[in-house]
């Protein structure tokens, strides 16, 4: 297993409330991440601090699990779902991408508006 990092974000995670987790994340943590409206991936995280709360915002990079199987999914800004089964619990947004293979720099916030209405799609069932 490549152990670099394919992209660095900035890493949201919903408060309990908003139905985010109800416990800290440390750098290690493996959640499953929506890059593609039909393919989920686990990551795994690693912070620039030691302990992220419910409701924190966090620098950290990503590194996802075969990346080959979903090439050029990934722009500057894009916004990956973060969950745990099928619950969101925060948001990635991608802030440098080091793994060319996921690299795709011909899209734009266009793309990115669509990306989020598959999304919901996604997470409300309707398909």
């Amino acid at each position: 297993m490549d152990l670099e990092a394919d992209i660095k974000a900035e890493i949201t995670f919903l408060t309990s409330a908003e139905g985010g987790r109800t416990r800290p994340t440390y750098s290690g943590y493996r959640p499953a991440h929506l890059v593609k409206d039909n393919y989920l991936t686990t990551g795994m995280h690693d912070y620039e601090k030691d302990e992220v709360q419910p409701g924190e915002t966090v620098i950290g990079t990503i590194r996802f699990l075969n990346p080959e199987a979903y090439p050029k999914s990934l722009w500057l800004e894009k916004i990956i779902p973060i969950q745990e089964g099928s619950r969101v619990v925060g948001f990635a947004k991608v802030i440098e991408i080091y793994n060319d293979i996921l690299r795709n720099d011909g899209l734009s916030t266009l793309n990115q508006t669509t990306f989020l209405r598959a999304c919901s799609r996604y997470w409300t069932g309707v398909r």
